[in-house]
């Protein structure tokens, strides 16, 4: 039911001695990456972008929010969304993801996750200092919605020197 590894293109928009960014390479990305910026649609089909923190969890793009807010009330219209993260600057690389997002109800998956995050976020989560500690406990409980976004298509743009774009495409399960 996870996602499985994408296959990959190198994209025409591309400098001719590019090569196409390996998945690895854009898992580590994500793995290094503080911020992202996630893009849903409202009710009306205006957009909505938030930053927020984010992971790679469960074969899918993993983050999490209350219910109530508003991009939890979008994704419960459309599924459909997209998280970005990269660098602010002209070189490094971006990476993009979209796909399918789902609340994840499994205890077992739940504390997988939360696992995950905890270990790429650290003492932001664990520590009684930390400005979302307890978020872990909290979405362990089902007190904190969890997300996990089944990849459909993903990308990543090299930067300076030499621009790539590379195409990630998993297959329809």
């Amino acid at each position: 039911m996870f996602a499985s590894e994408p296959d990959v293109e190198l994209g025409p928009f591309s400098s001719p001695a590019a090569q196409a960014t390996p998945w690895a390479s854009a898992l580590a990305v994500i793995g290094e990456a503080e911020v992202f910026w996630l893009s849903t649609v409202r009710p009306d089909g205006r957009p909505h972008v938030t930053p927020l923190l984010a992971f790679w969890s469960l074969g899918g793009m993993c983050f999490t929010t209350g219910g109530e807010e508003r991009k939890a009330r979008n994704l419960e219209e459309n599924r459909h969304c997209v998280l970005t993260t990269g660098t602010n600057a002209l070189t490094g690389v971006d990476v993009v993801i979209e796909g399918l997002a789902s609340v994840v109800e499994e205890q077992s998956e739940r504390e997988q996750a939360v696992a995950d995050f905890e270990r790429k976020y650290g003492a932001h989560l664990t520590s009684p200092e930390g400005t979302w500690h307890g978020l872990g406990e909290a979405v362990v409980a089902g007190d904190v919605r969890l997300y996990r976004v089944a990849p459909t298509v993903g990308f990543a743009f090299g930067k300076l020197p030499t621009a790539s774009q590379t195409r990630y495409t998993w297959a329809s399960r």
